[in-house]
């Protein structure tokens, strides 16, 4: 578990980063706080619908926010996006659908939105915005010569620039991402399935929260557990603990708390944790009471 993810987050970051250099470089910092900005409603629901499109897990959405951190969009809204995107795309929602019925879908669909625009906005009304670090602002310097700063050497090229502050990026944040993976995979490998359905079942009153905190420490994709969720259910656990289980597992995770910690303060990461842990468990109640 630990070599698959540790191949799997590397390329997904070094690539995401690179793209988002090279989207960048093609479109200017103002034109993304335009359409990104938090001064009106439309950029929350555009930075929603971006995290609605793009395939991202809670990890790979870190080089994105990079991006947008580097870019000066809003804060309100990127913070939208950073809910949202690992949460919402259409694979995710169709898997809903086959597993749980189109009603259900539609549930979590509108409850992953409306918790991720709401908290975005909150989030930046309350100030949390001083929270960045300053250095997560702050673009690597790659070097401007293929050889040296003599001036004398020949400039680099455009993409070998991109690919020097991708490099740059990738090895600032490789201990957390290792140390992430290593802490997520044990706990991945060595917590059985029976367990958590013996701490999130019907008969316990708690089992709703205690499937949105379980699924904190989790490195596993919406995609996986929610076919995942079918043998919970078969095991005791409560549907209404399984929605709070996919949300709680795909919204956030230990690995991506780590590297956050490179471009947030704590109480910003407390703040983060506190919305998807919220709204794993809001939806895992409705869920309970309406299905």
């Amino acid at each position: 578990m630990f070599v698959f993810l540790a191949v799997e987050l590397t390329l997904l970051f070094v690539v995401i980063s690179y793209a988002v250099g090279v989207l960048q470089h093609y479109i200017p910092a103002q034109k993304i706080q335009s359409i990104l900005s938090s001064q009106n409603g439309r950029g929350y629901i555009t930075a929603a619908l971006l995290g609605a499109i793009t395939p991202f897990c809670s990890c790979s959405t870190i080089p994105f926010l990079k991006g947008l951190l580097r870019a000066r969009a809003g804060f309100g809204t990127m913070m939208v996006f950073l809910f949202a995107s690992p949460l919402l795309n259409p694979i995710i929602i169709g898997l809903f659908a086959i597993t749980f019925g189109i009603k259900v879908a539609v549930f979590y669909f509108v409850v992953a939105m409306g918790v991720s625009v709401i908290g975005g906005y909150l989030l930046e009304k309350l100030g949390f915005e001083s929270a960045i670090k300053p250095e997560a602002l702050e673009a690597p310097k790659p070097s401007c010569c293929t050889t040296s700063c003599c001036g004398k050497a020949k400039p680099e090229s455009k993409w070998l620039s991109i690919w020097r502050s991708t490099w740059s990026d990738f090895k600032s944040v490789l201990p957390y991402l290792l140390g992430g993976i290593a802490i997520g995979s044990v706990i991945y490998g060595f917590v059985p399935t029976e367990l958590i359905a013996r701490f999130a079942s019907d008969n316990n009153p708690l089992a709703i929260p205690v499937a949105a905190v379980i699924g904190i420490p989790l490195y596993v994709r919406a995609e996986a557990v929610i076919p995942l969720s079918a043998a919970l259910a078969a095991k005791g656990m409560g549907l209404g603990a399984i929605m709070a289980l996919i949300i709680g597992s795909a919204g956030a995770s230990l690995t991506e708390v780590i590297l956050l910690k490179s471009l947030f303060r704590n109480r910003l990461i407390a703040a983060f944790l506190l919305v998807i842990i919220g709204m794993a468990i809001l939806a895992g109640f409705t869920y309970h009471w309406l299905f």
